[in-house]
């Protein structure tokens, strides 16, 4: 009964992690020197579904919901799209020739990548609400 709750929960707590992500790569948007060394790449979060079978035991299954666990995040990796090259010899952080290695993060993808997380988090709220509501419709009609 209380699957839909801890199913909600991981996508939600996902999300979460998702935005966070975002975050640090819009704050980072102009980060030329990071401790590791070089400018900051741009991080990205790995959704995989969280179940016990596989996906053919899931669609041949007949209402049984007892592999159901949700989402989880799988890994954050870096984008491996190449840094942006800038001609700035002032710049401290400038290469022999002048050129300055910016990070590979556009400001307006990350915007559209929030705003999207943001939904996906939304509706998983929804989801949760929705749950909740049918569980306590039921608690009513039973009593």
């Amino acid at each position: 009964m209380f699957d839909e709750f801890s199913i909600s929960a991981t996508a939600l707590a996902a999300h979460r992690l998702r935005m966070n992500i975002i975050a640090s790569n819009l704050a980072n948007v102009n980060t030329t020197r990071t401790p590791e060394g070089g400018p900051y790449r741009r991080k990205d979060v790995v959704f995989s579904s969280y179940t016990t079978v596989d996906f053919r035991h899931v669609l041949d299954s007949t209402g049984d919901k007892r592999f159901l666990r949700g989402v989880r995040v799988a890994d954050v990796i870096e984008d491996p799209r190449p840094l942006k090259l800038v001609y700035d010899p002032s710049h401290p952080d400038s290469d022999r020739d002048g050129y300055v290695a910016y990070p590979n993060v556009s400001a307006a993808e990350e915007m559209v990548n929030m705003i999207a997380a943001a939904r996906s988090y939304e509706a998983n709220v929804n989801a949760f609400k929705a749950s909740r509501a049918m569980i306590l419709k039921a608690l009513e009609i039973s009593s």
